[in-house]
């Protein structure tokens, strides 16, 4: 994996992981791979990824079965799909905001470029 960016590595294996269980890799109610299977493909501390899977619990993503590992939440993708959507909200809108009062493009121009790229 390329690790990229101002985002920590722990919440990119999230982001990894979260982008499985959206395109049916990981199956709802399904068994997530162990963390030392996650760490070796790749390629860092198991306690990094020990803490991604805190953060995908706490979101209530994926949960442990006790002694059979972890496992894929149902309503998993729904959760991920609101996450996703409030991080756009709160963090690409304000910065699209800000460069279009800096270049002076109006809402108009943008919904005229967005219709462009999503037709």
């Amino acid at each position: 994996m390329d690790f990229k960016g101002k985002k920590a590595i722990y919440l990119q294996i999230a982001d990894m992981i979260c982008d499985q269980i959206l395109l049916g890799e990981l199956e709802e109610e399904g068994r997530v791979p162990s963390v030392r299977e996650t760490a070796a493909q790749v390629e860092v501390n198991s306690n990094t990824v020990m803490r991604s899977y805190d953060w995908l619990q706490s979101q209530q993503i994926i949960f442990t079965k006790r002694g059979l590992g972890y496992f894929v939440n149902p309503g998993a993708k729904q959760t991920i799909h609101n996450i996703r959507k409030e991080e756009f909200i709160e963090e690409a809108i304000p910065e699209i905001a800000r460069s279009m009062q800096t270049l002076g493009i109006t809402v108009n121009e943008l919904t005229g470029y967005i219709n462009k790229v999503i037709a």
